[in-house]
């Protein structure tokens, strides 16, 4: 289960991240954005900072270079979470079809050039979506965060290796979203 107030509490961190995996622009990495949103107790402080020391060791134009070689042209590092997931493009296809159809249903309208499943649309969607007394909200939260945590995995382990600065936005990512999930535990403990 998805604790939907702790979604809803890191909802920040979502834009942010959103950002940071789009396109770098100059305000794409403006420090005072960061000092708003991760302080001592967030679960992606540490990763975040060592995130922003390597990427204020570069340039924005090394930036560009690097986003483009790491997301751009890049299989093992796709943004496209069920990419490597699903055996044929049907399966697929369909994911993405439920994807566009859970964005529509909480007033997210898609541009017609994005697919679904593109990580930082995920986190623009969890960011700005209202899931507050909705029934529906469960269910669909739980499926955004499992295709997020599947997706990003792999690109994880990749970025690690090769020492790559976007492997400690990922963990960040990764280690916020653990904190979103209930354990069957704790789910039970509440009765």
């Amino acid at each position: 289960m998805i604790n939907l107030s702790t979604l809803k509490h890191y909802k920040d961190t979502f834009g942010f991240m959103s950002q940071q995996l789009n396109f770098p622009e100059k305000l794409t990495f403006h420090p005072k954005t960061v000092d708003q949103i991760f302080d001592a107790s967030h679960p992606a402080t540490p990763w975040i900072k060592q995130y922003r020391e390597a990427v204020n060791e570069r340039s924005l134009s090394e930036m560009k270079t690097l986003y483009t070689e790491t997301f751009d042209f890049n299989k093992k590092a796709t943004l496209h979470m069920t990419f490597n997931k699903f055996d044929t493009q049907k399966e697929r296809g369909q994911m993405l079809a439920k994807l566009k159809v859970l964005y529509e249903m909480f007033g997210l309208q898609m541009v017609d050039q994005e697919l679904s499943d593109y990580l930082p649309l995920i986190l623009e969607f969890l960011y700005a979506a209202n899931f507050d007394g909705d029934k529906r909200a469960q269910e669909n939260a739980h499926l955004l965060v499992m295709i997020v945590e599947d997706g990003t995995y792999p690109i994880m382990t990749y970025l690690k290796e090769k020492q790559n600065p976007y492997y400690y936005l990922i963990k960040g990512l990764r280690e916020t979203l653990k904190q979103c999930i209930e354990h069957q535990s704790e789910v039970s403990g509440r009765d």
